[in-house]
């Protein structure tokens, strides 16, 4: 497991909602998988083919996840007839190491790095289709941080939905699995010391499920943050349960920033795939300089954070407010078919990325740290797993190498799926304190609006003390006041949450005083520390 240095975070109820067995329905399932991305479907099919009957919660629908919006692909050293000739494992080591400052756990680097091929045997066995080369053999792309060609695509840049689609088709036919979408996990639920399942809201009534083990997989938690890639559920649900039950979370800190989103009004902020990059669209500032190569030797294809602090600094010296990403050179026939789901997003705003630049700005993207997990996804709550970018199991460190974590969602998804079908053990009769209700209407809309203000002004690319500490008494003042108490609906749950998570991460970025990886502090006061600063409830009872 990641080595941490514990401290108290801020202090929150244990449970949102009330549960009683003898007044509330209830389900029972030996393996309980609580999110529906690439890795809560590895870990479900893994324990449903360890023989154990398997139910996934799914906050949205299957098909609507973190992983379906991922673009660029996964990160694998194949073997020697599919992998590049000047690529191998130690070397895809050698660039997470170096990508992730310092702050990466090597034994976990190397072992989930050392499990890609069967891991993409895996994806490939559930149906998922790569695309192919002439030769038959997977076409492999480079992004940034990475010295060889070892990125598998597919339909282009549409790696994750074709992911997703293949996992889901598997999951819905797989007899031993259940699926239950639209189902908000409220809390993680005790029995004895041991995680005995979870409470949930699914049409308008709290269900809860007494399990013999759980596996959380619930993703990041980008929805904090005003800008960002990432879909609106994606608000830190997995983060607040497992601090809630008292598990140890690490390194919240370090919230990647992704350097390339499209900065267009009404356009949400679309994700511009680094691949793009890797294929040798350059960045150029207002003035139609090419300016990454005075930051860094690889240029655009230098680390995310680098690329990221480069935009930045350009912003700031031109006083224009985005860079541009130049793929004009590239031509039209090989846009269209490289990149599709970017071409026709960018052509509904009048932009054709064969004849204009695009105008991009960094956004928060991947969340590094999360709930400490081993190799297998042992939290340190017994009965619990994690796995996905909930979890930290230190494959990050201080800044994820482009497209490890749809490697690791598989690795771990599929090694916490079979270690909780292994270790089930039913639990007793599940319950949960009951909370006063919140007196005052709450305007819940404008709450989550302020939040994701405060944290993208005051948590975002580049921190200082003054802004840490103003964010840390905001959002403390509105989970004492005005998000006090119990709520009714999802939307409230997920304000409890985003304030909860917003509260860590603001600490968390509070006691790191030097800059490192992904996360910037203007006013460095110290050198950088190998220390893995974690978190835990005071009180987990």
């Amino acid at each position: 497991m990641l080595p941490v240095a514990c401290a108290v975070g801020p202090s929150c109820p244990r449970h949102l909602v009330g549960f009683d067995p003898r007044r509330r329905p209830g389900l029972e399932t030996e393996v309980l998988v609580v999110g529906g991305g690439i890795a809560g479907l590895s870990a479900a099919l893994a324990a449903a083919e360890a023989g154990r009957e398997v139910l996934v919660l799914c906050k949205g629908s299957l098909d609507l996840s973190n992983t379906a919006w991922a673009q660029g692909g996964v990160a694998a050293v194949l073997g020697e007839d599919e992998r590049s000739a000047d690529d191998g494992v130690a070397l895809h080591v050698r660039d997470t190491l170096i990508a992730g400052a310092g702050l990466c756990h090597e034994p976990a680097v190397q072992a989930i790095i050392g499990a890609a091929e069967d891991a993409m045997d895996f994806l490939r066995g559930a149906g998922c289709l790569f695309d192919g080369g002439s030769n038959g053999a997977p076409h492999l792309t480079r992004e940034g941080g990475h010295s060889a060609r070892r990125i598998l695509h597919a339909h282009g840049d549409a790696t994750g939905a074709e992911i997703a689609r293949a996992l889901a088709k598997t999951v819905r036919a797989h007899a031993r699995i259940t699926i239950i979408e639209q189902a908000f996990a409220i809390d993680l639920v005790s029995h004895n010391g041991r995680i005995g399942g979870a409470t949930y809201g699914h049409r308008d009534e709290v269900y809860a499920v007494r399990a013999g083990s759980t596996v959380l997989a619930t993703g990041g938690c980008g929805a904090a943050w005003r800008e960002t890639t990432n879909p609106a559920l994606a608000t830190g649900d997995g983060l607040a349960l497992a601090y809630r039950a008292g598990a140890v979370l690490a390194d919240l800190e370090f919230m990647q920033f992704h350097p390339t989103t499209l900065y267009v009004a009404g356009a949400g902020r679309l994700l511009i795939t680094e691949a793009m990059r890797g294929e040798g669209a350059l960045l150029k500032n207002s003035e139609g300089e090419r300016f990454m190569p005075r930051y860094h030797a690889d240029a655009e294809l230098a680390p995310r954070d680098v690329v990221t602090r480069a935009i930045v600094a350009e912003i700031r010296r031109t006083g224009f407010p985005h860079v541009w990403l130049d793929a004009t050179h590239l031509g039209a026939v090989f846009l269209k078919e490289r990149f599709p789901t970017i071409h026709l997003a960018c052509a509904r705003f009048g932009i054709d990325i064969a004849t204009a630049w695009m105008p991009v700005h960094p956004s928060a993207h991947y969340h590094c740290g999360g709930v400490v997990s081993d190799g297998r996804g042992r939290t340190s709550l017994p009965g619990l797993w994690a796995a996905g970018e909930v979890g930290c199991t230190g494959l990050h460190g201080a800044n994820r190498l482009a497209s490890n974590s749809l490697l690791e969602g598989v690795v771990i998804g599929l090694a916490a799926g079979a270690d909780a079908a292994a270790e089930s053990a039913m639990p007793g009769l599940l319950r949960a304190e009951h909370r006063a209700p919140v007196v005052e209407n709450l305007d819940v809309a404008d709450m989550v609006g302020s939040l994701r203000s405060l944290m993208w002004r005051s948590v975002g690319i580049e921190r200082n003390a003054r802004e840490l500490a103003l964010a840390r008494r905001s959002i403390a003042f509105w989970m004492a006041h005005q998000a006090n108490g119990f709520l009714r609906t999802p939307a409230g749950w997920e304000l409890q949450n985003l304030l909860l998570v917003g509260s860590l991460v603001s600490q968390a970025a509070e006691r790191r005083l030097a800059s490192v990886g992904t996360h910037t502090r203007t006013d460095t006061v110290g050198p950088v520390s190998p220390e893995h600063f974690a978190l835990q409830r005071e009180d987990p009872s």
